[in-house]
Formats: structure tokens, sequence, C-alpha cells
């Protein structure tokens, strides 16, 4: 894959081509252990193994993606949260095509063998004349009391949950730092986006940015409507209005829409996301299956996962930097808000990984749901691509200017470097090996553009190459192509 043009990376993960270029990202698919064997005879059969990862439908195929095998490095393949049918590439698209399914294959469950039970011990008749007499008391401890009852009648007036008074109304406000909390905070600032093409329709969320109406979406969420479609945005009070594409970077999976003829919106609080902690409490706001205004919570599962997901028909890619969260996130949740307890904006909630639980729904593709696997675009970059975006009408990819390849021995290994780029500038060379950048390990190409691409340009970073030879990089920007 190309790293410095936003064309050239395949996002089919999960994926093998065994027929890949030199110079194309590869991508580990997910590989899923094999359960115990029951006993005492083993399960016959063939153990099933997952299939060919779901794509999008309708959505792009990014061209032919170059796999190369790497033992310890394994990529989720998420499907995206969007509002409608999962498409064949792990990524929920709100636009499904008609006709063809994609089918997945699991792992059978393991049969395990049931214990025996363990032979009773033998006693001698002091205690099985004992066990006899303890059984005896219980039985007759039961049998008087219910002769008891029979014959004293009733012990006192019966009580009815029925006739008890209501409690009094809660009152005053939500604990601070409370889900109830955030809710209240985020919820007005929170709108479903119900979006139209000339082929195919669906919805996701957003948040507002400002009050006269910028609102921070996904770009799988609006793309359909990007030349020609209509966007409208609904609030929590109900009220809707019409809104247009401002911009929108299919690399980094984000687009900023504007609605029309509004004013004094709530904006949301932007956090920051360089200090998050796995482990910390987090709230997903959303319209998963066009619920809209739902609210779930959960934790920071993992930081820095390079995730493939979003993307259009002409051979765009994202990869990003992903927080990965356990909170419930389902189609229709792409592109709404991930908070922290303080009700600030810390994401961008846009993939999930969520294995097809079987067929239907229309052209007979499933729709994927929460597995506790999620994953949210990270606030910082979000908040420089969105400001690019208003400002400039197009968002600013960070770039280095070589082709990246998965190392067979980990890492990733550059491929030719572009004339005049950032990494021909640092003393770059193709063939050489990242294998670090700054203090993150990079264990494969994905991984490489992830870092890279949550970076400002003309950030200067360290690289290092196998072998502990260091060179540092000042970053390059370059405009997102408009399409």
């Amino acid at each position: 894959m190309t790293e410095n043009d936003p064309h050239a990376h395949d996002s089919a993960a999960g994926r093998q081509n065994p027929g890949a270029q030199p110079g194309t990202e590869g991508q580990a698919a997910w590989s899923q252990p094999t359960a115990p064997g029951a006993s005492p005879a083993p399960a016959s059969g063939e153990q099933p193994t997952y299939g060919e990862q779901p794509t999008y439908g309708e959505q792009p195929t990014y061209g032919e993606q170059a796999q190369q095998q790497n033992p310890g490095y394994a990529t989720a393949n998420p499907w995206s949260a969007q509002g409608a049918q999962t498409g064949p590439m792990g990524y929920n698209n709100p636009y499904p095509p008609t006709g063809g399914t994609t089918q997945q294959q699991y792992a059978a469950p393991g049969t395990y063998s049931v214990p025996p039970a363990p032979a009773p011990k033998k006693s001698g008749p002091g205690k099985l004349l004992a066990a006899v007499a303890a059984i005896a008391l219980v039985i007759g401890g039961v049998a008087g009391g219910t002769v008891g009852y029979l014959t004293g009648g009733s012990s006192g007036p019966s009580v009815n949950a029925l006739d008890q008074p209501k409690p009094a109304q809660q009152t005053g406000n939500a604990p601070a730092g409370s889900i109830e909390s955030v809710a209240q905070k985020l919820s007005p600032s929170v709108v479903e986006l119900q979006v139209s093409g000339r082929t195919a329709a669906g919805e996701g969320s957003g948040f507002v940015l400002s009050t006269d109406g910028y609102i921070l979406t996904n770009n799988h969420v609006v793309e359909v409507a990007a030349n020609g479609g209509q966007i409208q945005a609904v609030f929590q009070d109900g009220r809707k209005a019409a809104a247009s594409v401002v911009g929108r970077d299919p690399t980094t999976d984000i687009a900023v829409v504007k609605v029309n003829n509004v004013s004094g919106l709530t904006p949301v609080e932007l956090g920051r996301s360089d200090d998050l902690r796995v482990g910390q409490p987090v709230v997903a706001i959303g319209s998963p299956f066009e619920l809209s205004g739902t609210v779930t919570s959960g934790i920071v599962s993992s930081l820095h996962r390079p995730v493939q997901a979003g993307g259009d028909e002409t051979d765009q890619t994202t990869v990003m930097d992903a927080i990965q969260t356990d909170a419930a996130i389902n189609p229709g949740n792409s592109g709404g808000p991930l908070a922290n307890m303080n009700g600030q904006v810390i994401g961008i909630n846009s993939a999930i990984y969520s294995p097809n639980s079987g067929q239907g729904g229309q052209g007979g593709q499933a729709q994927g749901g929460n597995v506790g696997i999620g994953f949210a675009i990270p606030i910082d970059q979000a908040r420089r691509t969105a400001n690019d975006i208003i400002k400039t009408g197009h968002a600013t990819q960070t770039f280095i200017g070589a082709k990246v390849a998965d190392a067979p021995q980990g890492g990733a290994q550059l491929g030719d470097i572009t004339p005049g780029s950032p990494a021909e500038k640092a003393g770059l060379k193709s063939g050489d090996i990242v294998t670090k950048i700054d203090d993150r390990t990079i264990d494969s190409a994905d991984t490489l553009i992830a870092a890279v691409r949550t970076r400002a340009p003309d950030e200067k970073a360290t690289f290092t190459l196998s072998g502990g030879r260091t060179v540092q990089v000042t970053l390059g920007g370059q405009p997102v192509p408009a399409n």
C-alpha cells in the first residue's frame, strides 16, 4: 500500500491474497482457537473455521489487498457500527446492495466430557444411623411446621405490595461522574442522521460541534449523500432539519455536515484522547438500529488498535489508531460520541467486530450486533481533521511517502520511496524495517500507518529500524483528494 496515497490501501480485512505484489499492506486474519475435544471419544467431523470475512455491501472494495502472513500479529477486521446491513468486508454499510449473501462460518463449540461422580465412601453402622437420624429430624421438623400452620390458622394480616404508596419522586441533579449525568449532558447534542442517495439509504449518528449547526460524524455514514443525496438531522427534541456535507475524509472515516437554518444548538465538550487509560469507564450515545438517544456504558478495553474501516469505491481505506471499548455499539451508533465520565467526547464510535449470527435481512445478509468489541476514532485526530474541513473544505493527511508492507519477522518494511518525500529527506531506504516510532512498537504495516496518521503534519518522530538504527522523520501533510 502506498502510505502517502489514500487511494492505494486495501481495507478488505481478514482476506488473504496470495498473489499480492510487494508494497502492499498485509492483514492477518482473525484466528479462532479450537475448543477441547470431547472425552472419551473425540468429536467427529471437520472443525469449522472462519470463512472469508464479510466485506462492505455496496461499499468500496479498495482494490486487491496484498496480505502477507505475520504469525505474531493479528488485526481485528471490524464491522462498522453503521445502521444498515453488513456487507462483505467487515463493515456495516447503511446502504446495502441487493442480491447476494455473505456466509461466515464459526468454529464449533468444543464438547467436554462430564467427569464421573466420585464413588461414595464406605462408612460404619454408627455413621449411617447418625445420618438417618439427621434426615428424620429434618423431615420431622418440616412436618411439624406444616401441621402447626394448618391447625393454627393465619399468623397475621396479609401484606400486599400493590397497596403500598409510591415512593417519593427522584429530585435533584444526577450525581457528578455518573452515567446518568453524562447522558443528561450529552444527549441534547447527539443527532440521528437519516441519509439517502440515488440507490441506497441508511442512518447513523453524529454530534453537534457548534451552535450554528456543524456536526461531526463518520464518512461512511454520509458518503452516499455526498453527490446529490439528502441528509436529515433529527434532534433529541424531535426537530428535523436538512443538512449538507461540508467535507469528508475517507482515509480517517471522518466527515463534517452542516445543518441549515438552525441556531442555538448545544455543542459537545471535546476532551482529549492522548491520556486515556485502559479500564477507565466510558459512555456511548447514538441511534443503534434506529433507536435514537440510546445510552450504553463500558470501559476502555485497549488503546492504539490499528483497525480498518470505512472508505469508498476509489480504493481508499481507513486505518485508524482506534480506542477499543466494550460499551455496546451496534449498527446506527456510527458517528456518535464516546465520552468520559465528565461528559467530554474522547472518541467517535466508528466500527465493531461482530461475527454474523445467521442469515436474514435485506438482500439475505445478516446484521452484525455487539459482542463487546467496538472501536472509536480518537478525538485528538478527529478534532484536527474536522478543523481542516471546516476551515478549508478538505482534510489534510499525514504521510511519510513510502510504500509499506508487513515484514516477515515483524515490523513494517518500506518499499518504494517517493522522491522528495519526508521518508527520503530523512534517509529512509527501500527495504528498511521499522520496528518502533518513538516509544510505540510497530509490528505490522497497519500499525505504522495508524501511528503516522494519528500525528500531525510537521511533527517530528523517531523511527527505530531493525538492527537498532534510529532516524528522525519530519512528517508531511497533503490534502486528501476530493471525491
